[in-house]
């Protein structure tokens, strides 16, 4: 079965990637709005990209009519704006996020979010994430007229307490319950873990000529 992309409508290309490349991370992007408050909206079109340095990337879409959402327009003017990471204790309140608030109406106070003041940007990150990236705008590219791509640079990285030991830098898998989003209304939690270990390449080779 082939599905030809160069003839698909935008609407069914859209529903292949969302229900096939899964599960995505959420990222809860807080931006300050032009009057200071803050806004904040919820991206499934995002990941990180490197450590050296250290990018995200994050797939800015435009309203209906074309023009620019909060989040987007917050980060061309301000250049800064924060990936809160999302579990299941934020969940619910990451979903309202995520409803139709107008414009420059901020969605932390009705999402039950409070928020702090970063370390190195001029936006405030959502306390109750386990996890919120400060990041600074290293460039926006346009593909479309509705389609942006933001990079990011992580300037800061703020933990929920006993989730990261200080020393190691190892995470507590059992205190982190990150939650990924599958299509439409569906999203999956990450109980079920597993561990595989990267073969030596001798092995692999040795294997490959016993008999």
């Amino acid at each position: 079965m082939f599905f030809d992309f160069t003839k698909l409508e935008p609407k069914d290309r859209y529903k292949l990637i969302t229900s096939t490349i899964v599960p995505r991370p959420i990222a809860l992007v807080s931006t300050r709005n032009e009057d200071g408050t803050t806004n904040a909206a919820p991206f499934s079109f995002f990941n990180v990209f490197s450590e050296d340095p250290p990018l995200v990337v994050l797939g800015l879409q435009a309203k209906p009519d074309s023009s620019l959402k909060d989040t987007t327009h917050n980060i061309r003017i301000t250049g800064e704006f924060v990936v809160n990471l999302v579990d299941e204790v934020i969940a619910e309140k990451m979903v309202v996020c995520g409803s139709g608030f107008p414009k420059g109406e901020s969605e932390i106070g009705p999402a039950g979010f409070t928020t702090a003041p970063s370390q190195h940007i001029d936006v405030d990150y959502i306390v109750e994430a386990p996890v919120s990236l400060e990041c600074r705008r290293v460039t926006v590219l346009q593909f479309a007229k509705t389609r942006d791509l933001a990079i990011g640079e992580i300037v800061g990285l703020h933990a929920r307490d006993g989730l990261i030991n200080p020393d190691t830098l190892y995470l507590d898998w059992a205190a982190y319950k990150p939650i990924g989003r599958l299509y439409a209304d569906h999203y999956i939690r990450t109980h079920d873990r597993f561990s595989m270990t990267i073969p030596a390449y001798e092995d692999v080779m040795k294997e490959q000529t016993e008999p």
